[in-house]
């Protein structure tokens, strides 16, 4: 299958002059990572001399300068350039999944003229990361699969209303679990469904490196000096939160911040590492991949459910088999946070959640 690639692009312009250089922002995260000019002219095949060229061309655009240079310690940005290189990366983190789906589905479009094949097998999913690696996967091997990311309560949506024929979700071990199963069950109850386990995850507290404000509780969301950011309505983690703050008698109105919402948890690590917000609740992965320290608060299976009429076809038993696989499986346990020891495990809806049946 062709693959179609889609990048956000942004710059920054006045009213009347020319907009940032075109790889200037791309040098700038560069320089933030290695810490030097040369070494982020190297990364992005740059001369050093057009690197400069770059760097006083955006200084000239934003009128103020992005880059400080002290001899023997390299390269460093300024207060400027370290939010433009901020900005970036919430972005990125924020569009990133949503634009990975667009991606597939134009590619499939174009498969569909290039090379027809029988109707795919539609996979709508809640965004993770061991299911972002399986359909990494499976773009290889099954060429005709399709994927949407979309919130728990849309996939299940489109699990009842014959959208998808494979749906990736969560849900808690513990006392949260009977509440999200009612949320799901008007939607799931009484299909003929069978679950695959892909991993275990823990989702938690995202707070800066050092904990500054000594956040380490549910209820410390509520100190009037802590800013949060939460996810988008609808999103299973939004609902664990909801039901966890429940549990606890704290209500939304007491959290700063509560209705700030971001649609990933890449996109919420990314405003609490740059200092948007005090705290985020999600998974681990983007916690650690933006330097941010972790408090775990739950766990919870996810998993896909497939109907049963797709379970023995060959795309259905491609997807279980490199689940099973031992090199795929140490390849998701590397995933902070994660366990894959039932990785591909096949349990009837009914016997895995009595209430949904």
């Amino acid at each position: 299958m062709k693959q179609v690639s889609i990048r956000p692009v942004w710059t920054i312009q006045g009213p009347s002059g020319p907009p940032l250089p075109a790889r200037l922002i791309e040098l700038l995260v560069q320089v933030s990572e290695s810490g030097s000019l040369l070494l982020a002219s190297r990364a992005l095949a740059l001369s050093y001399r057009h690197a400069w060229d770059l760097v006083r061309q955006g200084e000239a655009v934003v009128q103020a300068p992005l880059l400080q240079m002290e001899r023997g310690r390299g390269s460093t940005l300024t207060a400027l350039g370290a939010r433009i290189v901020w900005a970036d990366k919430r972005i990125r983190a924020r569009l990133t999944p949503a634009l990975e789906s667009l991606s597939w589905e134009l590619a499939q479009e174009l498969e569909g003229v290039l090379n027809p094949q029988p109707a795919a097998l539609r996979l709508h999913a809640s965004h993770g990361f061991a299911i972002e690696c399986l359909i990494e996967r499976m773009a290889a091997e099954c060429p005709a699969l399709s994927f949407q990311w979309a919130s728990s309560t849309a996939v299940a949506a489109a699990l009842r209303q014959g959208d998808c024929d494979i749906a990736g979700m969560h849900l808690p071990h513990g006392a949260m679990q009977e509440g999200l199963l009612r949320a799901y069950a008007p939607w799931l109850q009484g299909l003929p469904l069978t679950l695959v386990d892909i991993a275990t995850r823990r989702q938690g507290l995202m707070v800066r490196a050092g904990n500054p404000k000594e956040i380490y509780t549910l209820g410390d969301l509520a100190r009037p000096e802590v800013r949060f950011v939460n996810r988008q309505s609808g999103s299973g983690t939004r609902l664990l939160l909801e039901g966890l703050l429940r549990e606890q008698d704290i209500k939304p109105t007491q959290i700063a911040g509560y209705e700030h919402s971001e649609s990933t948890h890449a996109a919420v690590a990314a405003c609490v590492a740059s200092g948007l917000a005090d705290v985020g609740f999600g998974l681990e992965p983007p916690a650690r991949q933006f330097k941010l320290e972790f408090v775990p608060i739950a766990t919870e299976r996810y998993f896909l459910l497939c109907r049963n009429t797709e379970l023995q076809g060959a795309q259905m038993q491609a997807i279980i088999s490199a689940l099973r696989d031992p090199a795929f499986r140490h390849k998701l346990s590397k995933l902070p946070g994660y366990d894959t020891s039932a990785a591909g495990t096949i349990t009837p809806l009914e016997q895995a959640y009595p209430l949904l049946g």
